[in-house]
């Protein structure tokens, strides 16, 4: 039987495959590479400032927690982030579990000057070039759902984009997997995707593994601003939030909260 993460990947694949019919991989990749590639990498920058960076994400369902935000209007939500001290904005652009769309990264890359994250289930190459037409600043690429060569070329056409890329991994061995494909960005997920337990010191223990210069995000299960001092501790450069601030109703006062400013 299939995790939700394979399923997310299968119908990522049916996805792209729509996608080309309408728009063939050569003319997107023409798009993408007629955009200017000389970014300076903002993803990266806004994760290597000193203290703790918070990649504020912009959700409206999840496959755990089902509907988390009836009422989205996810620009005004992006701007709030942006004007509460959040270094980059994570949209979700998977559209059956997450509710996501294409269209909410492109408005949102419009709308805020910090960075945004494309958060969604790279499967094809495909998927890399239509984010840098969307606007985005950074792809995700899940080691659980790519094998190491193909994470590795993945990178290397993000690159030539002036894409970052955060390459996503749950345990010892997909930690190991991304370091060796040459990640710059590595996020450990604390969610185990097969019962949906959380916790956040899998990021903690993770991180000796990981070469200190390599930028480490700790996704998943972050409450509290005692979780963010703990995550400082343990020398993790940036937070990946998502729950926690879309359900709040003050989502600025939740922010300044997590980043100790009140």
């Amino acid at each position: 039987m299939k995790n939700i993460l394979e399923e997310l990947a299968d119908y990522a694949w049916i996805r792209v495959q729509q996608a080309e019919k309408k728009l063939p991989l050569k003319d997107l990749k023409a798009q993408a590479e007629a955009l200017n590639p000389n970014t300076g990498f903002p993803f990266e920058a806004a994760l290597k400032t000193p203290g703790m960076s918070f990649i504020c994400e912009c959700k409206k369902a999840s496959p755990s927690k089902g509907l988390i935000a009836e009422d989205f209007p996810y620009v005004d939500i992006a701007k709030t982030y942006e004007q509460a001290g959040a270094s980059a904005i994570s949209v979700l652009t998977e559209p059956k579990w997450f509710q996501g769309s294409d269209r909410y990264l492109k408005e949102i890359s419009e709308a805020v000057s910090i960075p945004c994250l494309r958060k969604d289930f790279t499967v094809d190459e495909y998927m890399i070039y239509e984010a840098k037409v969307l606007g985005a600043s950074a792809v995700l690429l899940i080691c659980a759902i790519l094998q190491e060569d193909t994470i590795r070329r993945y990178l290397e056409i993000a690159n030539s984009l002036g894409l970052s890329a955060l390459v996503e991994a749950h345990d010892a061995e997909e930690l190991a997997m991304a370091v060796r494909a040459g990640a710059r960005i590595i996020g450990v997920n604390n969610r185990n995707l097969k019962d949906f337990t959380v916790d956040i010191h899998n990021s903690i223990r993770l991180r000796e593994l990981v070469p200190e210069q390599v930028l480490f995000v700790a996704e998943s299960g972050i409450h509290t601003r005692q979780d963010v001092e703990e995550l400082e501790r343990g020398r993790v450069n940036g937070v990946l939030i998502g729950e926690q601030l879309m359900r709040a109703a003050d989502k600025r006062a939740m922010l300044q909260e997590l980043r100790g400013r009140l």
